[in-house]
């Protein structure tokens, strides 16, 4: 969907064209109704600067743009209409409560409709098969890069992340061709990241990358690359307007490792199903 693109773009414009993407993203219908040289006026830019907006998202014209937001309009029902990601500091609690709740079920939504599936299935098939698998990330994605950890390491996965940059590296050199390496960053440039990632695919271990932007360093360098979706708000940006989306890549990564080891992956899940349970605190009831 273009306002996916638009959102996973937005992060790496600046001045002029980021704010020609913020009002497409705010006003969706209302810019489909307005020429290039009205858009300029409307955002305080130029048509250039419009133009100029529509190159960068890879598109051949204003026209290719209209086209594209048309389309995504025409497969949205009439409860759909979008707030916009705009939350002030007089909005009512059901106005920021309606603004989050559908900026992540859009995000969801792109995400699963956009999903590489032969890429998914390669990575799956990459961490099924490995002997040890290790998840880098710092920051935002160093939070899921741990619930990584502990989904694979649930199914029989010898799993463990690595959120900061000399344990990853450390743990890095020492992998192998049977090994395979799970990196997560939302813009794809994470330098804590990106090392020991080329790292791994030095020593020859399969690289899976889980970011925003396909045409990030983080991307290039993996072996196989998954695209997230950002659901940015007024206060969630970067890794954490995207949280939702990477989880939903996770949980499907995870979904079908279970399968192809599932003999493995039933066994395990028997086997600490009473944990919770037993740490459970009883209610008395009366």
């Amino acid at each position: 969907m273009i306002t996916a693109l638009i959102r996973s773009e937005l992060p790496r414009l600046t001045g002029s064209l980021r704010r020609v993407g913020e009002h497409v993203l705010a006003d969706p219908p209302g810019v489909t109704s307005v020429s290039a040289a009205e858009l300029g006026r409307r955002t305080g830019t130029s048509q250039a600067s419009v133009t100029r907006f529509c190159r960068a998202l890879g598109l051949d014209s204003y026209q290719h743009l209209l086209l594209e937001l048309a389309k995504e309009q025409g497969g949205r029902t009439s409860d759909e209409r979008p707030l916009g990601p705009g939350i002030g500091p007089d909005d009512p609690l059901d106005h920021v409560v309606a603004v989050v709740a559908q900026a992540d079920l859009q995000a969801l939504r792109q995400t699963a409709e956009s999903l590489d599936r032969d890429a998914l299935e390669r990575a799956a098939q990459a961490v099924a098969r490995a002997r040890r698998v290790d998840v880098y990330g710092v920051g935002a994605s160093g939070i899921v890069a741990r619930e990584t950890e502990a989904r694979l390491f649930g199914i029989g996965c010898a799993a463990r992340s690595w959120t900061e940059v000399h344990a990853a590296e450390t743990s890095a050199a020492l992998l192998t061709p049977a090994d395979t390496v799970v990196a997560l960053s939302h813009s794809g440039a994470t330098r804590e990241v990106l090392s020991p990632l080329q790292l791994a695919a030095e020593r020859g271990a399969a690289t899976v990358a889980v970011t925003g932007d396909p045409r990030s360093a983080i991307a290039a360098a993996a072996s196989v690359h998954l695209t997230s979706t950002s659901a940015e708000t007024s206060f969630r940006r970067g890794g954490f307007g995207t949280r939702h989306s990477v989880l939903l890549i996770l949980d499907c990564l995870f979904a079908r490792v279970a399968q192809l080891t599932y003999e493995r992956a039933t066994a395990s899940l028997a086997l600490t199903a009473h944990i919770g349970e037993a740490h459970a605190v009883r209610t008395r009831r009366r």
